[in-house]
């Protein structure tokens, strides 16, 4: 039995980021019958936070594949079975007759998969006198099975408050599904009295066909409920300033020349983070976090600049670490990375946690301006809106000038009034007047 063990070798899911506790299973790169090498990518899963390649970590051929693209596995739970002594398994099979055909786990072997020896034909035998047959005695009614489901499932059940056998299974071959145990403890909503039938007015057409619903699960369901924690625990205050940047569109366009930064992301967002990273610089408490357990304020003096980046999966964080120590062909390099990474969904779990303050750039969707909410564990975002050409009065005179608004959210537990003003009230005067980054930065 202990070769045995040594010999089929089982990958579990690994925990890919700090607490989480579960992925879902995006896309197999590998079936039952392949050749894998000890660090070959095998299967792409979705955490909380991220897509993430899962690496196998030893040599073999695949024997089984426990669950199925889509499925949502837990910390800990074998994923994957692999034969570290392929040549041994098809000298058995060979001596047996034939290969037997790998199955995916839980969906039982394939029909004639297993087949029996006929059995000997004996000589025809003269079949004794009709006996007459007992009164049939009623059998005792079998107990009721145990309802299928996954270990995962049954404690989501017992955490509702579900009776799975209750629960009408919508899994394979009868198998209780996460939905299912949702569905069952969703709260009955009492019919609603069908409204009157007026003559000659048509009924209107029904709307359920025209729904659509989408489980929330993978990076929707943890911004969803990052948001939720944030709006309801921190309390937001925002502040909005509307200010002239034609200097700087000006300067974004004559760094674009600049030999230094040749084949950089040189662009508004560019400057409007060197301009937060240097009003930070001068007021650095505002760079914080809430330390709730301990009743503490914990003040850092690092800057991991947050990027908020609408992906296919929804919306997710980024951070450059140490971004404050950067200098800007530095700062450029890393947020041109960030970008590309995020829109390829290559992003890591490790690349969205230990952000102090984040910016949101709105302006690229049209829009003016809006009220950001913090980022879980932050003290402060930025949100940029449109650079929109205004009419604006410059030196008495009114001009048509490159205009943007401004809004910063904080937590108003470790920042206030004052210091929230004078943070935006620099990024905003850097951003009117560049030539600041030179005397302020």
């Amino acid at each position: 039995m202990a070769a045995a063990a040594q010999r089929y070798r089982e990958f579990r899911m690994p925990d890919v980021g700090e607490g989480l506790t579960e992925a879902e299973i995006l896309k197999w790169l590998v079936q039952p019958g392949d050749m894998v090498n000890d660090g070959q990518v095998v299967v792409e899963v979705e955490t909380a936070k991220a897509a993430v390649e899962l690496p196998i970590p030893y040599d073999g051929r695949v024997r089984e594949v426990h669950f199925a693209e889509g499925a949502t596995v837990d910390v800990g739970t074998a994923i994957i079975t692999v034969d570290t002594d392929p040549s041994a398994g098809e000298e058995a099979e060979a001596a047996a007759g034939g290969k037997r055909e790998p199955v995916l786990v839980g969906y039982g072997v394939a029909p004639g998969a297993t087949k029996r020896r006929p059995r000997k034909t004996a000589a025809p035998v003269r079949e004794p006198e009709a006996v007459p047959e007992p009164e049939p005695v009623p059998e005792p009614e079998p107990a009721a099975s145990r309802p299928l489901a996954k270990p995962p499932v049954r404690k989501l059940a017992k955490d509702l408050g579900v009776d799975l056998a209750a629960v009408t299974p919508t899994g394979p071959d009868g198998t209780v599904t996460r939905e299912d145990v949702h569905a069952a403890a969703a709260p009955v909503v009492p019919a609603q009295p069908e409204a009157p039938v007026v003559p000659g007015v048509p009924e209107a057409p029904g709307t359920a066909a025209r729904e659509r619903r989408v489980p929330v699960k993978g990076v929707r369901r943890a911004t969803a409920q990052a948001m939720v924690d944030s709006a309801f625990t921190a309390p937001h205050v925002s502040e909005f300033v509307t200010v002239d940047v034609t200097r700087t569109v000006r300067l974004v366009e004559r760094l674009r020349q600049d030999e230094d930064l040749a084949g950089l992301r040189v662009n508004f967002l560019l400057i409007v983070a060197r301009a937060l990273l240097v009003a930070i610089r001068r007021h650095p408490e505002v760079n914080a976090a809430w330390d709730e357990a301990n009743q503490e304020i914990v003040h850092k003096d690092y800057v991991n600049l947050g990027i908020a980046a609408a992906t296919p999966r929804g919306l997710i964080v980024p951070n450059i670490k140490d971004a404050g120590a950067k200098t800007l062909p530095e700062l450029a390099r890393a947020l041109g990375e960030l970008v590309a990474t995020a829109r390829e969904g290559r992003t890591q779990p490790a690349d969205m946690r230990g952000g102090t303050v984040t910016i949101t750039n709105i302006g690229v969707f049209g829009i003016d301006t809006g009220t950001p909410i913090l980022n879980p564990g932050e003290s402060a975002i930025l949100a940029l809106g449109a650079v929109r050409e205004k009419p604006w009065v410059h030196k008495g005179k009114v001009k048509p000038r490159h205009v943007t608004t401004l809004a910063l959210s904080f937590d108003h537990r470790l920042v206030d009034g004052e210091l929230g003003s004078r943070v935006l009230a620099d990024v905003a005067a850097i951003l009117e007047h560049p030539r600041k980054l030179l005397t302020w930065g």
